[in-house]
Formats: C-alpha cells, sequence, structure tokens
C-alpha cells in the first residue's frame, strides 16, 4: 500500500504543508533541459515548419546553449508547429534526472537513449497531467484512492533507469489503458450532476469537424478523442467538458468557457484559436499566440 508521503509525490502534494502546484513539475523548464525536442523529433516542410528535420538531427535553429535562437519569432518564421508542442516538463526530467544531467553533446553515445527516453517519459507525463487533474475534483472522492496509485505506479515508471524505459512500450501501453478507464469513471462522476437529457452527454470520437457550434452549451458534455479540427466553438460553455484527446486543431475558441474542462492539455489547446476572452482551465497557460 502507497504511503501518504509516497501519493504526495506522485500528485505534486505534500502531505505536511500547503499543497504547491500538483502539475508543477509537469510543466517545461527549458533551463534544464539539453533541447531534447529540438533534435529528437522530426519535422516536414509544411505550413507548420519552414524546412524538412530528420529525427535525431539538431533543429538549425538550436544554439549552443541549448536555446532556441528564433524562440520569440518562432510562427513569423515560419516554424508555427513549434508553439503547439509541450513537453509536459519530459525533457528536464530525462536531462537532469534520468541522465544526471548528462546530454547527447557531451557523449554521443548517449544521443539515441535520451532521444528514445524522452518520447516515452513525455508519454508518462500526459497521463499524469491528467491524473492530476481528476484528483483535484471534488467528485471523484469516491474514486480518489485509485486514482493515486495510479499515479503513483506512472511516477514509478518515470524512475526507472534509461535502459529500461526505451524497453517498456507494452508495459506503458497496459498501464495507459488502466489509467484511460479509471479516468473515464472519473470523468463521469465530474459530469454526473450538470448532465442534461436535452444535451447529447456523449459525443466521444464524434466527427464534428469544421461543425458549427457557435455559442452552444456543451456543459458536461463527453468531447474525449472527438474530432474539432476547424469547429467554430465561438463563445460556446464547454465548463466541465471532458476534452481528453480532442483534436482542437484550427477550431475557434475565441470567447469559449473552458474554466472547469476536464483534462485539458496547453498544447492542445495552442492549436487553436483563442483570445483574452477565452477563459482556461486553472494551471493551463494561455498560448503566447492567442489575440
Amino acid at each position: 500500500m502507497a504511503t501518504d508521503r509516497d501519493l504526495g509525490r506522485a500528485t505534486g502534494q505534500s502531505t505536511d504543508e500547503a499543497a504547491p502546484d500538483p502539475r508543477a513539475r509537469l510543466r517545461a523548464d527549458c533551463a534544464r533541459c539539453a533541447g531534447l525536442c529540438c533534435v529528437a523529433l522530426p519535422f516536414h516542410r509544411s505550413s507548420e515548419f519552414a524546412f524538412d528535420k530528420a529525427a535525431g538531427t539538431p533543429c538549425r535553429n538550436l544554439a549552443e546553449d541549448f536555446r532556441c535562437r528564433v524562440h520569440a519569432d518562432l510562427r513569423t518564421r515560419g516554424m508555427a508547429g513549434c508553439t503547439t508542442f509541450d513537453c509536459l516538463g519530459a525533457g528536464q526530467q530525462v536531462t537532469q534526472v534520468t541522465f544526471g544531467g548528462r546530454t547527447w553533446r557531451d557523449d554521443a553515445a548517449l544521443a539515441q537513449p535520451m532521444f528514445g527516453t524522452f518520447a516515452t517519459v513525455r508519454r508518462l507525463h500526459e497521463l499524469l497531467w491528467y491524473l492530476a487533474d481528476a484528483i483535484e475534483r471534488p467528485a471523484t472522492a469516491p474514486l480518489r484512492t485509485e486514482l493515486h496509485e495510479a499515479a503513483l505506479a506512472v511516477e514509478r515508471l518515470t524512475a526507472r533507469p534509461a535502459e529500461a524505459l526505451v524497453t517498456i512500450d507494452e508495459e506503458i501501453s497496459s498501464r495507459g489503458r488502466a489509467t484511460d478507464d479509471l479516468l473515464r469513471r472519473a470523468s463521469a462522476l465530474v459530469r454526473a450532476e450538470h448532465l442534461d437529457r436535452t444535451r447529447p452527454a456523449d459525443r466521444s470520437g464524434a466527427d464534428l469537424v469544421g461543425a458549427r457550434l457557435a455559442g452552444a452549451d456543451l456543459r458536461g458534455t463527453d468531447l474525449s478523442a472527438a474530432l474539432l479540427l476547424g469547429a467554430d466553438l465561438h463563445g460556446a460553455d464547454l465548463r466541465l467538458a471532458d476534452v481528453r484527446y480532442a483534436d482542437l486543431r484550427g477550431a475557434d475558441l475565441r470567447g469559449a468557457d473552458l474554466s472547469s474542462s476536464l483534462y485539458a492539455l496547453g498544447p492542445q489547446l495552442a492549436g487553436a484559436r483563442g483570445d483574452a476572452r477565452t477563459v482556461l482551465p486553472p494551471g493551463v497557460a494561455r498560448p503566447a499566440h492567442w489575440e
């Protein structure tokens, strides 16, 4: 059985003092990373990227200190895709913890293990983000122990050495399926008191590409894994809507209320359009390029 101290570490909560931000370590800290997202990931010339880059090849904009030379001008330089990615803290975890501060520039032999581990830890940190969100919701009290235990199990996976992290795809997939089921149950508890028989409560996986939903009352709606590319959600009420894995690229979220939406991710929202009137959930950063 996990101790209270173990559970506090897994969710970012302290059992001895005022609880800190439970998702603080799940936010990118580029100053403590070795530029992993700028090297490990591939991209192709498109409307999102100005040039091609192969996986494992440093981006031409990556400086010697692992900072981006054009970070302040990414969108005007044709690198909008970079502004919609967030490692969720995997970069500093891999650099500082898994590899003890060593980098792929220090030792070329570390390159492939670091890049593979980075992708794995990013997947695990996404699960931790969702679990932290669920744990914070008062309505999930009946599942609180299960949620804490799940977070601790994922946390233990992130603490494994590099040679183990790059070979646990099957274990991560199994943990991911179990976590997804738990997150769905938590979502149902949170949304239950806000469901209205006059509104479709379950649009999970729905094809809503380009849908006209401006001003729509979508409170408590399950939009998990829904395709909302280019959808008009201008002024929509998305409070307590489950948006986990929803594809919001190009969606119009100007003036939308996501103040209590479940499982929203910063990089997910960064692919949409928003403005100063868009209300985001606590802990989710407003994309710098929004109006």
